[in-house]
């Protein structure tokens, strides 16, 4: 059975409430949830594919000290082909912060499988349904 890792970091939940809503979206593929604080490399690399959560914090950056020194981890690792998702909440700004977090990963040779999701603060019910339909295409992805 294929395998995707769901990675997140959540300071006020939403960014929780979308990783457990791609969790809902998998079907009928193994999913480890997990918190980045508990998450390793190992996690990525021996996933089929990846989900990473985190929102925006700061001046539009990644949550500098879990979710930033842990993609700083896997920017030493081969991860070319690897199919991954990025998603997150926020609460001001543009959503700069998720658009350089896809040309990190992109620079890392991951097949980024569509445009990080990005949900202003709590997730409605579309944002909720937006995330399990983008798990959805991961697991297409992966599949294949």
């Amino acid at each position: 059975m294929k395998k995707i890792s769901i990675i997140y970091w959540s300071g006020t939940g939403n960014t929780e409430l979308m990783a457990k809503a791609m969790e809902e979206g998998l079907g009928d593929v193994q999913v480890e949830l997990i918190s980045v604080e508990q998450a390793t490399v190992d996690h990525v690399l021996q996933a089929d594919g990846v989900a990473l959560g985190c929102p925006s914090m700061g001046a539009e950056e990644l949550e500098e000290e879990v979710m930033e020194p842990f993609i700083c981890e896997l920017e030493s690792e081969d991860l070319k082909g690897k199919p991954v998702i990025l998603f997150g909440s926020y609460g001001w700004g543009d959503g700069e912060w998720m658009e350089d977090w896809q040309e990190r990963m992109k620079n890392l040779g991951v097949h980024l499988i569509d445009e990080g999701l990005i949900v202003h603060e709590e997730p409605t019910e579309e944002g909720l349904l937006q995330c399990k339909e983008l798990a959805m295409r991961l697991a297409e992805v992966v599949k294949k």
